[in-house]
């Protein structure tokens, strides 16, 4: 009947190990630093757990018995591997061949992503990029989930997570080329008038939140007439109705002109939100997910 391995002390492998490289008890406890006795006390339980002698003296060295010479190279592999793991080569990013998951709001992905996948073709060719959204993010059970390693957006909340502020991401309220609104500033009246297209990227959470607590605070009515999960449909939307629209000012900026809107003249409530970078502690200290998170953000600031 073969030994468990759960029943071994795997200290005794390492034990055996150095006795056979060094064909001697003596030299072996000097090695590891533990008394000759110590030694023979393992090779004792060895014995015991294995059923066989593994070793026996000649002169004043040991000789391997055939179940010990068999064992030899596969404890001196395993150890190597453990070694190995243990002391990981430094992060190289030209030779990094891992697929990194990053979790962007789709204006994000727009004007952000690019910039990243750009970087990575330099700094890091052989290695994949995933991008999810904000809802699959959510799906996939936050930032403690093995699929995502970061997320650009709103802090979260959890045990274990990491956040580092990233950036101040101004809003714009946009509407379409040649709306009526754009022909001159609006009054707060006429800012009223208006039916909006708010973004939900995931229901009851999120962006649209934020922006009708902004204008509530600044007490300006806001009719939603219409709720999308994406800022691109909402700039889609708002393209062509009289709907309008607040999105980031960095997509309106990158985008507005292709996507046919424009920034309206209005006393809008003032409303930044703060961007940042977000990760779990299971990544927290790994060399290739930090290398990731330096990559990204110097994507993002374009630093």
């Amino acid at each position: 009947m073969s030994t468990p391995i759960a029943s071994l002390d795997l200290n005794l492998l390492l034990m055996l190990h150095t006795v056979l490289s060094e064909g001697s008890v003596a030299r072996a406890a000097e090695r590891l630093h533990v008394t000759p006795s110590a030694i023979s006390n393992g090779l004792a339980r060895l014995r015991s757990a294995l059923g066989d002698p593994l070793v026996t003296r000649k002169g004043r060295g040991i000789v391997p018995t055939p179940r010990a010479h068999a064992l030899a190279p596969a404890i001196a592999r395993g150890l190597r591997e453990f070694e190995s793991a243990l002391h990981a080569a430094p992060f190289e990013p030209a030779s990094c061949t891992r697929t990194f998951t990053l979790a962007v709001a789709d204006a994000g992905q727009v004007t952000w992503v690019p910039r990243i996948a750009a970087a990575m073709a330099t700094e890091m060719p052989n290695a994949g990029l995933s991008v999810v959204g904000i809802a699959s993010l959510v799906a996939l059970g936050d930032l403690t989930s093995s699929q995502v390693d970061l997320h650009i957006g709103l802090a979260g909340r959890g045990a274990g997570l990491h956040i580092e502020p990233l950036m101040n991401e101004r809003t714009v309220l946009v509407a379409r080329d040649g709306h009526p609104a754009l022909d001159k500033r609006l009054s707060v009246r006429a800012l009223g008038a208006l039916r909006h297209v708010g973004v939900e990227m995931v229901p009851g959470k999120g962006f649209r939140d934020l922006v009708g607590a902004a204008y509530a605070r600044a007490g300006v009515r806001r009719e939603v007439a219409m709720r999308v999960p994406s800022f691109m449909t909402a700039a889609a939307v708002v393209a062509e109705t009289d709907f309008v629209a607040t999105l980031p000012e960095s997509l309106v900026a990158a985008q507005g002109t292709r996507l046919g809107v424009k920034a309206v003249d209005a006393p809008v409530p003032a409303h930044t939100v703060k961007m940042s970078l977000c990760w779990h502690e299971r990544t927290h200290a790994d060399p290739a997910a930090r290398g990731f998170r330096a990559l990204v953000r110097r994507a993002v600031l374009a630093l």
